[in-house]
């Protein structure tokens, strides 16, 4: 996914190695976790969302501070935000998801 390997070495940058809070509140579709991650006190979702390194998915989240956040490095086209056209996660892997099924 375009920008997806300099977000994750970010989030690497930011977690590997380091004590981790994870304060699971929900449970999506698929069945994974939806949670907070917390490291050092520092509040992980935050650090992303402000440099650009990830998509508010707000179907699973809808508080406000994260919109706010996601806004915010848009409207500097930091991240992820300085392509003229990002794709949204969600919709490149239903694409990939699609194009798979195509092939069997």
């Amino acid at each position: 996914m375009p920008y997806g390997q300099v977000a994750k070495e970010e989030l690497v940058k930011l977690l590997e190695g380091k004590c981790l809070r994870v304060l699971v509140y929900g449970e999506e579709r698929y069945g994974r976790c939806v949670a907070d991650v917390y490291c050092n006190g520092i509040f992980a979702q935050e650090v992303m969302l402000k440099k650009g390194g990830a998509w508010h998915y707000s179907a699973y989240d809808q508080r406000s501070e994260f919109a706010r956040w996601e806004e915010e490095a848009r409207r500097r086209q930091i991240g992820l935000w300085a392509s003229s056209n990002p794709e949204k996660p969600w919709d490149w892997r239903k694409d990939r998801r699609q194009r798979q099924m195509t092939y069997w």
